[in-house]
């Protein structure tokens, strides 16, 4: 191909008609804007009473807003549609067979033409790029014969590379099922089977759930007794009408609260915040379910961590849930790197009396089954679970020995579904470096010899 550099103002031209100057009735015409994103949309802020003096948007226009180019906000109308646009947008054409409108469009949201945008435009505070601007940028071309075969390639590049985008989002979807699979197969029992018949034949029996609700209970009538605990209120047994699913004969179904105690944040004065501190944990910090403190970290005074946060004050091994949502299911175990921390009233602490079963309660409420079951209720679109509730969540209770073989299983199955995520986003991000790395080569052609017209 033979290619030469040309500057945009030989292959466009100023569109900039007004709805007064066009032969239409604008009161059937649709006002848009224009997305970095979504590219032209329809626009919620038009000024209708104002409608004869916007510009005409008909099919082959492109527009932007002078202000927000930088970032990509520039589109191009494909539909066979007059509609209106803001008379702050410029609205230009291509001319006819001098360059493919796609082609410019792609090259102006590249990098290069990203580039070139912010170098040709005017301001120091906020810049602007207008058409004269628009017609100093410089893109390398062949004639349009070649364009058009040159276009078909890179169509023909980036369906493929969409088709196999659109795989491996599938890819990634049947990943997260198969991990809530996997959950609900450990709660219900099914996981554990195998363990189950090897353990039926040695000594001594498996013990019954009944039996460790026992011990749990009574070690928390003696905490409440050394006043480490507030005595909650009694809970309600689980009737076997209520039971979400059926679970193996000797585990039991019971209350988040029989087995756990829970208590919810608090958020402190301004005046509480200090640069050096107990760490402090906001819902930001729960990120993929697991405390991330040094995302946005803040710290308390340890005066208030002691004294009005005194009974949210939250040690390694403490589960966090969210409960202001959404979304709801933010879940995470405090680690050893925070030995004493706090956290605010959008979450709730569950700290099991025998903390060796935390992780197990942290594969359960990561089933989800049960933080859907709840009823919230919440204002400004957001839903809440209150500490009542979390109290009052069913939870299948199975041996503390069989509490561990789930959750040896399950580290093992989400570390095998790790291994494919990361498989799977490594491809993507392969796939994304490659459709761009044709585009910019397509774009900004480096090995060939290039006349520039003067």
């Amino acid at each position: 191909m033979s290619w030469k550099v040309v500057k945009l103002g030989e292959l466009i031209e100023n569109f900039s008609v007004k709805a007064k100057d066009y032969d239409v009735d604008v009161s059937s015409l649709e006002f848009f804007g224009v997305s970095n994103t979504e590219g032209i949309t329809k626009s919620k802020y038009a000024a209708e009473e104002k409608a004869n003096d916007y510009k005409i948007m008909e099919k082959g226009c492109f527009a932007y807003n002078p202000y927000r180019i930088n970032v990509g906000s520039i589109a191009m109308q494909n539909e066979d549609v007059v509609g209106l646009i803001s008379p702050a947008y410029v609205v230009f054409k291509v001319k006819e067979r001098s360059i493919i409108p796609e082609l410019l469009l792609k090259f102006l949201k590249s990098s290069e033409g990203l580039r070139q945008i912010k170098l040709h435009a005017r301001g120091t505070v906020r810049q602007a790029l207008r058409l004269s601007d628009l017609c100093e940028i410089k893109i390398a071309l062949p004639d349009y014969n070649e364009q058009l075969e040159f276009y078909k390639a890179i169509s023909e590049t980036e369906i493929e590379s969409n088709l196999l985008s659109t795989e491996l989002t599938h890819q990634l979807d049947t990943v997260k099922k198969l991990r809530q699979a996997f959950l609900r197969e450990a709660m219900q029992g099914k996981l554990t089977a195998d363990w189950r018949m090897l353990r039926q034949a040695q000594q001594p029996p498996i013990e019954p759930a009944s039996e460790l609700l026992k011990r749990i209970k009574a070690e928390k009538e003696q905490l409440i007794k050394e006043k480490k605990i507030r005595k909650p209120k009694p809970l309600l047994p689980v009737e076997r009408e209520d039971e979400p699913f059926t679970i193996p004969k000797h585990w039991l179904w019971c209350r988040l609260g029989d087995i756990s105690y829970i208590t919810s944040g608090s958020t402190p004065k301004s005046t509480a915040f200090v640069d050096e501190g107990i760490p402090y944990l906001k819902m930001y910090n729960l990120r993929n379910q697991k405390i991330d403190f040094f995302y946005k970290p803040q710290y308390i005074k340890e005066e208030v961590h002691n004294g009005q946060l005194k009974r949210c004050r939250a040690y390694p091994g403490d589960v966090i849930m969210n409960i202001v949502g959404p979304p709801l299911g933010k879940i995470a175990i405090i680690p050893e790197s925070l030995p004493e921390c706090n956290f605010n009233q959008a979450a709730v602490l569950i700290r099991p009396i025998k903390l060796e079963m935390n992780k197990y309660i942290f594969w359960y409420l990561n089933e989800m089954s049960e933080i859907d079951a709840v009823e919230t209720k919440g204002v400004a679109g957001q839903n809440n679970i209150s500490v009542t509730q979390a109290h009052n969540m069913r939870i299948p209770l199975p041996p503390l020995s069989e509490q561990k073989a789930i959750v040896a299983k399950l580290d093992e199955l989400m570390t095998y579904c790790d291994s494919l995520e990361e498989n799977i986003k490594n491809s993507q991000t392969q796939n994304e470096m490659l459709l761009g790395q044709v585009l910019r080569e397509a774009l900004e052609p480096k090995e060939i010899t290039v006349k520039e017209e003067v």
